[in-house]
């Protein structure tokens, strides 16, 4: 883990953190509507894939595919979206999204599309749990 890296407090404030994989803090959108990752590569001042060593890139690609895989296997997705766009957050960061052909914005994307569904409590604790488990984190 690299000691000077810190999570943008953007990403701080609208994830939780599920664990730590090989490179990246693994985090859950606090958004109900869609079982959502974001992959953050713990090395500092990274903003795009590029900046990653050739070795960094190799293993962000390799968790963005184990989430890909639990999160198709745990939730029957029609669909993995991913993205790592930064345009108003700066610290690179990955989205790993299930996508359902009955999900309120399907099959535009979900980013402004409707207001944040925040999870209940009990159902994030239970979620954040699940991914540990299918994760081995």
């Amino acid at each position: 883990m690299n000691t000077s890296f810190e999570l943008h407090p953007d990403l701080a404030r609208d994830g939780v953190e599920v664990g730590h994989l090989r490179l990246s803090r693994l985090l859950l959108m606090k958004e109900a509507r869609w079982p959502w990752l974001v992959l953050v590569p713990e090395r500092a001042e990274m903003r795009d894939l590029h900046d990653l060593e050739p070795l960094d890139q190799y293993r962000v690609c390799d968790e963005i595919t184990a989430c890909s895989e639990v999160l198709k296997r745990l939730y029957a997705a029609q669909k993995i979206n991913v993205a790592a766009l930064g345009n108003m957050t700066p610290q690179l960061h990955i989205h790993v999204i299930a996508r359902f052909s009955k999900d309120p914005a399907w099959p535009k994307p979900i980013w402004g599309a409707l207001p944040m569904q925040p999870y209940p409590s009990a159902a994030l604790e239970a979620r954040v749990h699940e991914l540990r488990q299918a994760l081995n984190l």
